[in-house]
This record gives C-alpha cells, sequence and structure tokens, in this order.
C-alpha cells in the first residue's frame, strides 16, 4: 500500500484526489457509494504487478476530493467532465474502465458520452440501463418499493444526514458493508439506520479498513456521496437526447448472484434473456458469482481483479 501514490489534480472546476501506482496501459477505477480510491486497493496492487498504470481518483464529493455544496452539481455530465478532464491533465488518451455501484452507472455514462476515450470497460453490480424517457430511476423506485426505500429515503438534503449522525460512523460503515443484498433496502424513518442490524465483523473487512472509511467520511461527511442520488433526477432529464443509444465498447459485467440490484424484479430476465446484449453489442461476458452480494470488488478481490485483467489483455 506504501507504493501508491497520491496526488491532487485540478480538474472541471474542482481538485481530485487521484491514487495511482505502476506504468503502462491505463486502468481508471470508478468507485461506488459509500466508498472512496480506497476500495480499488486490491486491485490497484495486482493490476501494477501486470504491467499496468491504475488509476483510482476519490470521485467528486468523497474523501480528498472537492465536494461541491449543491446537488444540481452532481450529474453525469459533472461526473464525467471530472473524469475527462483528469485524463487531459496526465496526457492520457484511452483507458480501460472499471466502475461499482455508482462508480459503474458513471462508467456507463462515460462511454454514452465519449466512448473515443475506453478501450473496454468493466462493471460490476450495476448493468447498463437505458433511459426510460417515461420514467426516471427515481420514480421508478418509488412506484416498486415505495418512500422507505434507500434510494427514495435519500433524496430529501439534510435529513438522512441527520440519521447517519446517530450511529457511530465506523458502525455506520459495518451497517452498509453488510447490506446491499439480496432484499430490498427499505428504512423507515420511525426506526432508521441505528435500528438496522450491525454484523460483528465482514470476513473482508479488517478493522483498519473500516476505520479508514469511517475517519475519511467524518471529515468529509456524507452529503457529496447522497448528491449522486440527488442529482440521479436531474441526470435523467438532461440525458433525453441519448436516449435508446448503444454502448458500443467491449464490455464486462459481473454481479455477485446476492447482490440486491441484481435483485431487483426484471433485472436478471434484462441481463440474461437478450435485453442488455442489445443495449451493450460487444457485451463479451456476464459473470454471476455465488455466495456474494454487492461489494465484490473487496470480498472477492483476487477474481474480480483477474477478471479485468483477463478483458484488458484481449482488447488491448
Amino acid at each position: 500500500m506504501e507504493k501508491i501514490e497520491h496526488t491532487v489534480v485540478p480538474t472541471n472546476g474542482i481538485n481530485m484526489h487521484v491514487a495511482s501506482i505502476g506504468t503502462g496501459p491505463v486502468v481508471l477505477f470508478l468507485h461506488g457509494f459509500p466508498e472512496l480510491w480506497y476500495s480499488w486497493r486490491h486491485q490497484l496492487l495486482y493490476l501494477s504487478s501486470l504491467g499496468y498504470r491504475c488509476i483510482a481518483p476519490d470521485l467528486r464529493g468523497y474523501g480528498e476530493t472537492d465536494a461541491p455544496p449543491s446537488a444540481a452539481s452532481y450529474t453525469a455530465f459533472h461526473i464525467v467532465g471530472d473524469l475527462v478532464g483528469l485524463l487531459d491533465h496526465l496526457g492520457i488518451d484511452q483507458v480501460f474502465l472499471v466502475g461499482h455501484d455508482w462508480g459503474a452507472t458513471m462508467a456507463w455514462y462515460f462511454c454514452s458520452f465519449r466512448p473515443d476515450r475506453v478501450k473496454a470497460v468493466v462493471n460490476l453490480s450495476v448493468p447498463f440501463l437505458p433511459r426510460n424517457p417515461a420514467k426516471s430511476f427515481l420514480e421508478g423506485f418509488r412506484a416498486l418499493f415505495g418512500d422507505d426505500y434507500y434510494f427514495c429515503r435519500f433524496q430529501e438534503p439534510g435529513e438522512v444526514e441527520k440519521d447517519f449522525a446517530c450511529v457511530d460512523t465506523a458502525i455506520l460503515m459495518k451497517k452498509f458493508f453488510s447490506l446491499f443484498g439480496p432484499n430490498p433496502l427499505c428504512i423507515p424513518k420511525e426506526s432508521g439506520f441505528r435500528g438496522l442490524q450491525t454484523p460483528d465483523s465482514l470476513p473482508w473487512l479488517s478493522e483498519e479498513d473500516i476505520n479508514y472509511y469511517a475517519t475519511k467520511f467524518n471529515q468529509k461527511g456524507f452529503t457529496g456521496g447522497l448528491n449522486f442520488y440527488r442529482a440521479s433526477n436531474l441526470s435523467w432529464e438532461l440525458t433525453a437526447p441519448w436516449t435508446g443509444l448503444q454502448i458500443k465498447v467491449p464490455a464486462k459485467f459481473i454481479v455477485g448472484e446476492q447482490d440486491m440490484i441484481y435483485n431487483i424484479p426484471g433485472i436478471k430476465e434484462y441481463v440474461h434473456n437478450g435485453g442488455f446484449k442489445k443495449d451493450v453489442p460487444y457485451l463479451q461476458e456476464v459473470v454471476v458469482m455465488e455466495g456474494v452480494a454487492h461489494f465484490l470488488n473487496q470480498a472477492k478481490p483476487d477474481e474480480i481483479s483477474a477478471h479485468i485483467y483477463e478483458l484488458s489483455r484481449t482488447s488491448d
């Protein structure tokens, strides 16, 4: 870990913290919620040892990267703009792109907006979900699961932050990392996050790991990360011109069979029955990992690293 370098790069009007290691073809890693560059620590070490330059930023709103206060500053265009600016600053033309959770969503947007900058994409947990012109993701989730569904609960500025503040941040991180599968995550306002079960431990996360996340979120707060959810409707509105667009870069999708997203009604059918392949015609493989839930890049680090290496080796 001490070999990983940390720099701050000016991009798209913000300062972005970037972790990097290695030389060679570039792999750009995008984390999700509630995570940091640190979620890719295993992959950075693994792939850099095989001759890749690995770059993992804290995305806008997270860790040591700037966090603009307005949720309207967290649309897909802002996030992809940050990343294009990062690559331009570093003099990088094309990358192998890897995303998880919100990072996967933003990776799909990156492939939509700037496929010329992407050699191939490996996305975890979140498949490409084509834009429905009649209904946003937020409206769809509310119709399926109601107002207590976490995506809906995260919308009101300040509300869920107060809920989080009732729980020690290290305990909150343990709760987060044990959630998101396979059942819908609904959080009644009466009991809040403090009412959710806390695991004694997670076999794939040490106390040191938990404390790293807790320290960074204690310093930064959660609002920046939550603003990805709060900007989702605005992203949906602004991406109307991309309705019906196919993703035309080589792709691999990896998901845990117990992942909450994979178990949303209709997702398995879309992934396996031709819809996904129609929307992502260069989709090369779908991998379903048994016994794994949402945070598979940390729970199964070597397997995920090997999958990334396999696609990058065949797509270079």
